[in-house]
């Protein structure tokens, strides 16, 4: 019998699961009741635990009964999204105005069902060290974990991450080698003119006027300061000012994020932010403060450790439906810090949302319950190899 068919077996359990982390989701970094669910589940299992990492961080340490060897970190994230869902799932979201849409309640389920398996048969050496992480979703929970000791408190050799994935096929398992997922940051701009009558604009320093044409100026950095073999995104996502119809608002703020495969590309983005921005804003008579939130490194897979994470989805879902993508993806993921303090690699899991959604943070998002098993079987597989290799 096959370890997928193994794990299929068990298929209604990971989806009962799941079922119940969708239908109570936490947001960013507070997430006490989905971190005491998943301790109790891995000490049910015998897995030591460890609760309070970087706030409500979860890490549990199992050793295998072969003796000493490599130790593997399998990383989970927990966070839901500030959306309400408008899905109609039997097990839908019992929180308005939050919501699992981007299946973090999928990996969590498929992490734990991998525990389950690796608890019940110890056959490796060394260890695996599954850690669950809150905050992912922009909230700074990896950098919470590492500031709070992680890999200190709970070294490892190399670290896996896997992420649910829709323009993938169902079933089917891509990687990179390299630069994986894009780098990005969080800008706000802050405008500050001079308010005045509608009526009479000569008075006025304009704070929309200035909001607009920052805007519109951001616009040309891609276009004319970035190589247009070197992808890049800014994007502004929020304009705020004015309070009444008659009156030229003093005050107005500007926020958006950028995306970026290299720290240098990053930072040339960051530059041309602020220069354009402030001179788009004298050149009107306002003045300008820009503040960068970076949310995620650019995520750099190992070309080792990707080779190794891709020989083993070959193992589970045979080579037709596993391969190297051809080209990163433009979304962040913040495992990015983690696999800057430790050799990581990155992978994708396809599955679709079956009910009407066709991506991720969409208000009708549902984890593919198919894909359950085989995710578990990814992250067993990828332990026992390693493991068995030490």
């Amino acid at each position: 019998m096959s370890l997928l068919t193994e794990l299929e077996a068990h298929a209604p359990e990971y989806i009962e699961w799941r079922h119940t982390f969708h239908e109570h989701p936490e947001l960013g970094l507070e997430t006490p009741w989905t971190a005491d669910l998943v301790a109790a589940k891995l000490r049910s299992f015998g897995i030591e635990v460890t609760q309070g990492v970087g706030g409500h961080g979860v890490v549990g340490v199992l050793e295998g009964s072969l003796g000493p060897g490599r130790t593997v970190g399998l990383r989970s994230d927990m966070d839901a999204l500030s959306i309400t869902e408008t899905g109609e799932c039997p097990w839908k979201s019992r929180k308005p105005g939050l919501m699992h849409a981007c299946g973090h309640d999928g990996h969590m389920t498929m992490l734990l069902a991998a525990a389950q398996y690796l608890a019940a048969h110890r056959d490796f050496k060394g260890k695996v060290v599954f850690i669950f992480q809150p905050g992912e979703e922009g909230a700074g929970g990896a950098l919470a974990m590492i500031k709070d000791g992680l890999f200190e408190r709970f070294p490892v050799d190399e670290l896996y991450g896997f992420h649910n994935w829709t323009d993938v096929p169902v079933g089917e398992v891509r990687c990179r080698k390299g630069a994986t997922m894009a780098g990005q940051d969080f800008f706000a701009i802050r405008v500050k003119g001079k308010g005045a009558h509608a009526s009479a604009p000569q008075l006025s320093a304009d704070a929309a006027l200035a909001a607009a044409m920052i805007t519109t100026a951001l616009q040309q950095i891609v276009s004319r300061n970035i190589a247009p073999l070197d992808s890049a995104v800014v994007s502004v996502t929020k304009i705020h000012t004015g309070s009444a119809f008659n009156i030229i608002p003093e005050t107005a703020e500007v926020g958006g994020c950028t995306r970026f495969f290299s720290d240098e590309t990053g930072a040339l983005i960051r530059e041309r932010i602020e220069a354009v921005t402030k001179a788009t804003a004298e050149s009107v008579g306002c003045r300008a403060e820009v503040e960068f939130t970076p949310v995620a490194a650019v995520l750099n897979s190992n070309a080792r450790l990707a080779e190794e994470l891709l020989a083993a989805a070959r193992e589970v879902v045979g080579d037709e439906k596993a391969s190297f993508a051809d080209i990163p993806q433009m979304a962040s993921e913040d495992f990015s810090y983690l696999a800057r303090e430790v050799p990581g690699a990155y992978g994708f899991l396809g599955g679709q949302a079956p009910y009407g959604a066709s991506n991720l943070h969409n208000p009708q998002f549902d984890f593919d319950d198919r894909v359950l098993s085989t995710g578990a079987a990814l992250w067993v597989t990828i332990a026992r190899r390693r493991l068995a290799a030490s």
